[in-house]
């Protein structure tokens, strides 16, 4: 017999394992914490990497996020905005809410990190550099006139020469320009990016900072990016054999002598001057040298040997073939130098004026007549003498030493007018007249015609040198420095004969006897015979 059970209502669910929960529709406001997992490795993509890139812009009716912080509307007014009602959102996991806040929080500093500070008051504030942004006006003005004419590709190959500049050879010269002074050392710009250093000890004054200085290149210190300079004729140091070259400057101390030189030290190395390299001159004395310190040439180093000789006459010639080549560079006409006389020849005087010779010609040395250059100077005499020409290529320098006496021609119009009457002495006897000296410095000449009143063939059959005359003064040209002079004219002309006995009365001449006329016929002319025949001539 089946039977039904009787439908008492729905049929009744399992049991949950755990406590009851009411079935409601989940809301953001009670939604459950979610039960703690562990912590997955999580991968970002888009907007997770960087929220705040594609995050809109706030604005004023947008909702505020807790947790966020925002500074206020930049415009105020006077009606506030309403503040809106903060909405909770849900937790995000914790490594997406740190880096949002985090990267909110830095974009919010932003700014006020970039905004320059703020300048004291009074002070002038200017605004930062910007390479798109035009130079100011007078910037500009003086940027065109340094680029005035200068075209860009000029500009860049002189950059790549300055950069690809070669080395600079071992003992080669140069001139360069002092930058500074360190210590006991000088600092030398040689062009482009080349420097080196100059000690100090090597000049006998300290250099100006700007000055010029001829030097000598050494080596290069690669590790100090210098080259390692000596001035021009300054002595090298010495600490061994192995820092002895021939051909470079040492200095030397002399500690005795014998008959063939000079006994020396270079920083305790033991060296020799032969006599004929002492001096430029014949040297007879050698111990006036004896504990003097010299500047000398390295002509031979044997460390085998042990043999150093030195010349000082090479230096000697060095330096003044150099200081002959600046003044010669340096002479001008009317410059005025001191000398001393080297040589007394027939046409005139050399004189040193330094490392030059220059020639005073026999004309030049005095205002009057010079029979020879002994009569004015002697050797070793020391002058002053004024240029007159330079002749730069030859070598040749023109003296005068008379310009710089006391000119007599200066007043000689005012002292010896014209028609006055001077004395003076024949000193010269020519051809065409006589030269008197009326006194020293001014001369003059008495023409032949102006010897005497007769006709004279040779001026020595009036006068002789040495004859003490007096004439009188024609003209005179100070400029030319001429004075012509006549000795007729204190003579009286004597009279002709004739006119003494043109007061007597004339005598009737006699009488011209009658010329008789020929009885024979003329020899010659035309009409008979030559008388030729006689001779054997067909005439």
């Amino acid at each position: 017999m089946s039977s039904k059970a009787p439908a008492t209502g729905p049929e009744p669910q399992p049991e949950p394992s755990g406590p009851e929960q009411p079935v409601a529709e989940p809301t953001d406001a009670d939604a459950p914490e979610p039960t703690p997992e562990p912590r997955r490795r999580r991968i970002l993509i888009g907007s997770q990497r960087d929220a705040a890139a594609y995050r809109p812009k706030p604005r004023d009716d947008s909702i505020r996020i807790v947790g966020t912080k925002r500074g206020k509307p930049g415009k105020t007014g006077k009606h506030k905005p309403k503040a809106k009602p903060e909405v909770p959102v849900p937790d995000e996991p914790a490594s997406i809410a740190e880096q949002t806040s985090e990267e909110q929080v830095m974009a919010s500093k932003a700014p006020a990190e970039q905004a320059p500070p703020s300048a004291p008051a009074g002070e002038k504030k200017f605004p930062p550099p910007n390479i798109r942004d035009r130079l100011p006006p007078d910037l500009e003005e003086e940027f065109q006139e340094a680029l005035a004419d200068v075209p860009l590709e000029d500009l860049i190959a002189g950059d790549d020469r300055i950069t690809k500049q070669p080395m600079l050879e071992a003992e080669s010269r140069h001139v360069g320009r002092v930058m500074m002074i360190r210590r006991e050392d000088a600092f030398v710009e040689l062009g482009g990016r080349e420097q080196g250093i100059v000690p100090l000890r090597q000049f006998d004054e300290p250099p100006e900072v700007g000055a010029e200085v001829e030097v000598r290149v050494i080596r290069f210190h690669r590790e100090d990016g210098l080259y390692e300079l000596s001035k021009v004729g300054a002595a090298t140091n010495v600490a061994d054999w192995a820092d002895l070259e021939e051909g470079m400057l040492v200095e030397a101390r002399v500690t005795g002598h014998n008959s063939g030189g000079l006994e020396c030290e270079v920083n305790r190395i033991r060296g020799f001057i032969p006599v004929s390299q002492i001096s430029l001159y014949r040297v007879e004395d050698l111990a006036q040298f004896v504990d003097e310190k010299f500047t000398c040439l390295v002509t031979e180093a044997n460390p085998r040997r042990n043999n150093l000789v030195l010349s000082r006459r090479a230096v000697l010639e060095r330096e003044r073939e150099e200081a002959r080549r600046n003044l010669l560079e340096s002479l001008g006409p009317g410059q005025v130098h001191q000398g001393v006389v080297r040589k007394l020849v027939d046409f005139g005087a050399f004189v040193d004026l330094g490392g030059v010779d220059g020639l005073v010609h026999v004309s030049q040395l005095a205002w009057g007549r010079v029979n020879h250059p002994r009569e004015v100077l002697h050797v070793g005499q020391t002058i002053q003498v004024k240029v007159e020409s330079v002749d730069k290529a030859a070598s040749r320098i023109s003296l005068s030493y008379r310009d710089l006496l006391e000119n007599p021609w200066a007043d000689v119009a005012m002292k010896y007018p014209v028609t006055s009457t001077v004395h003076g002495q024949v000193t010269k006897l020519m051809e065409y007249g006589a030269f008197v000296q009326i006194e020293p410095g001014v001369e003059g000449l008495v023409h032949i015609s102006e010897l005497s009143h007769k006709r004279v063939w040779r001026t020595s059959d009036v006068v002789k040198e040495g004859d003490e005359i007096d004439a009188v003064v024609l003209s005179v040209d100070p400029e030319a420095q001429r004075i012509s002079l006549s000795m007729k004219d204190l003579v009286p002309e004597p009279q002709p004969a004739r006119q003494e006995q043109a007061s007597e009365p004339e005598e009737p001449s006699p009488p011209s006897k009658a010329r008789k006329k020929p009885t024979k016929p003329l020899q010659g002319g035309l009409g008979r015979s030559s008388a030729g025949d006689q001779f054997g001539l067909k005439w």
